[in-house]
């Protein structure tokens, strides 16, 4: 677990429009929801977890967690999710001054990632961090300062801000470089044939 206590807000809310519609975060994996994958790979790193998705929160009951839905109405985006896990952490844990966001459609995502983001937001003195691989930022993957909360939900609603980028770019942001092995561990699914590749991961590491 990370030095610190760290609330991780799981973003549930993507549809699966390549795959026939619903939702992404419980497609199957090796038998598993995607969703199941992404809870064992984040639980050790954190103290509390929280789903962020709208519409009828039952059908995650058999994960037993809380569910928040985003705070603005429409499809905001992962910012309203980050907003929606902000404000949880907020009203529900005030000793906890951290949330890391985390994608449910991304099952292999490093298993020291917070605590490298910690680690990278005090060594450059930085309000943030976000997550990189190959050249490429990744930032659904965040860890954000719940004292932002305000802030945030200023520019998601009353400036109408949709962008990660355009909201990081207002604040010192440590980007946080992790390797690719076997796999990108930010490879999301998106298509059945993401799931074929994935499966055939999980034997290879098994």
């Amino acid at each position: 677990m990370s030095a610190a206590p760290v609330i991780a807000v799981l973003l549930a809310g993507g549809r699966a429009r390549r795959m026939g519609g619903g939702d992404k975060a419980l497609i199957e994996l090796a038998g598993r929801p995607l969703l199941a994958h992404v809870i064992a790979r984040i639980r050790p790193q954190v103290s509390h977890l929280v789903i962020n998705a709208n519409g009828d929160p039952a059908r995650f009951a058999g994960f037993g967690l809380p569910v928040v839905g985003d705070p603005v109405e429409g499809f905001a985006g992962p910012l309203a999710g980050i907003l929606a896990g902000l404000q949880w952490a907020a009203d529900t844990h005030p000793a906890c001054s951290r949330v890391v966001s985390v994608a449910t459609d991304t099952p292999f995502f490093p298993a020291d990632m917070v605590a490298r983001m910690a680690a990278a937001i005090e060594d450059a003195g930085a309000r943030m961090a976000c997550a990189a691989s190959a050249g490429r930022t990744h930032p659904v993957f965040g860890l954000w300062p719940v004292a932002l909360r305000h802030d945030l939900g200023r520019a998601l609603i009353g400036e109408d801000v949709r962008k990660i980028d355009r909201w990081t770019a207002r604040h010192a942001l440590s980007v946080v470089s992790f390797p690719c092995a076997r796999i990108d561990p930010f490879f999301n699914i998106n298509t059945p044939d993401d799931v074929a590749l994935a499966e055939r991961h999980l034997k290879e590491v098994a």
